[in-house]
């Protein structure tokens, strides 16, 4: 009896489990696959949705590697999702992540070549790299999609101002001038492209034009101080560089452009102090530890006067002011081999005097 109730119920158990085995057609078949395809797909997008929204939230509050890795997720889990192409690019370039940036760009403009924004974007990518056409290019497909967009246009006028082309720099910042009235950045960089092609009065103008849209820029009485130091207006430029210094204690290089002015005027003590003062704001900042060399010079404190263009070069090996001024005190110490090696470098990087020195006490 029990043999025969324990078999009835394997028999059940068998039974019931080949009763759940489905016997499809292969038109079945493939119908059922397609279908176990679209719904993970449907969660891989929903899995994708929240990732992308994370990195949203995250690029909001400035959490902006974490952010690239929430896009990078949604990307993984919808390979087509183009908006969190956009945002990682975007966010790579906030990072300066360049490289990247283009990289991921790329691989959006490949699956949409209508995808208008990626073109502005991957345009300040290569613009970061230095590969300028290849990022005038991304700016001129850019504009072909939105000709008013006065983001492109202004981005597209710093570039040809770093490639030394202010007259059409100047043409597109009078661009988005037309398009936006009101913003001060347009006039003090159109002011920055007139001074370089040594209209000086013409940037004031323009300087002056930026502060009336906006009188908390220290970087636009930084200009206009630089400005008027050039025109030989000490006083004016003073005044300028006081005010970019009211605007912002801790605008570094006002205190240094304020110093240069003292040191012009034979103010030596107040130059120093300016210089040690832009020190203390920025450690890093090459051109600071250079001009206090030349006052250190004046004072004849040789010694520290090679101690900080020792510094000034440490931070940036193209500081041409700070190789003349080491070799300047090089001499004063009696290293005139050191002096010249210094004199040659600081000729070869364009500067005048020092090729007047190199050319004077070096070719004997």
């Amino acid at each position: 009896m029990k043999k025969t109730l324990l078999f009835s119920l394997l028999s059940l158990l068998v039974g019931n489990y080949f009763a759940q085995v489905e016997t499809l057609s292969l038109k079945e078949k493939a119908f059922k696959d397609s279908i176990a395809q679209i719904n993970e797909a449907a969660n891989a997008s929903a899995e994708g949705k929240e990732a992308y929204n994370r990195g949203i939230s995250l690029f909001s509050e400035k959490k902006t590697l974490d952010a690239i890795k929430e896009f990078e997720k949604a990307i993984v889990s919808d390979p087509k999702f183009l908006a969190a192409y956009f945002n990682k690019g975007v966010a790579e370039n906030e990072l300066g992540m360049y490289l990247a940036s283009a990289s991921t760009l790329n691989k959006l403009i490949s699956i949409d070549s209508t995808y208008n924004k990626a073109y502005f974007q991957r345009a300040r990518a290569f613009q970061g790299l230095n590969e300028f056409d290849a990022a005038e290019k991304n700016y001129e497909k850019a504009l072909v999609f939105d000709p008013n967009n006065v983001k492109v246009i202004y981005n597209y006028g710093v570039l040809r101002f770093m490639q030394k082309e202010y007259k059409d720099a100047i043409i597109k910042f009078s661009k988005c001038i037309q398009i936006d009235p009101t913003s001060a950045y347009y006039y003090n960089d159109r002011g920055s492209c007139y001074r370089m092609l040594g209209d000086l009065p013409k940037a004031l103008v323009e300087y002056e034009e930026a502060t009336k849209r906006n009188s908390n820029l220290a970087f636009v009485y930084n200009n206009i101080g630089t400005t008027k130091k050039k025109m030989k207006d000490y006083p004016g430029a003073i005044l300028a560089f006081n005010k970019a210094i009211s605007v912002d204690s801790k605008f570094h290089m006002a205190y240094v452009n304020r110093g240069a002015t003292y040191f012009t005027q034979g103010k030596n003590n107040e130059a120093e102090k300016d210089f040690n003062q832009a020190i203390q704001i920025a450690p890093n900042y090459s051109p600071a530890y250079a001009n206090l060399a030349s006052i250190l010079i004046a004072k004849k404190d040789f010694q520290k006067a090679l101690e900080n263009a020792d510094i000034a070069i440490s931070i940036d090996k193209y500081n041409s002011t700070a190789y003349l001024n080491r070799g300047i005190a090089k001499e004063m110490l009696r290293d005139m081999k050191g002096a010249c090696e210094d004199w040659f470098k600081a000729k070869e990087l364009g500067v005048e005097l020092g090729k007047n020195y190199f050319t004077t006490n070096c070719n004997n």
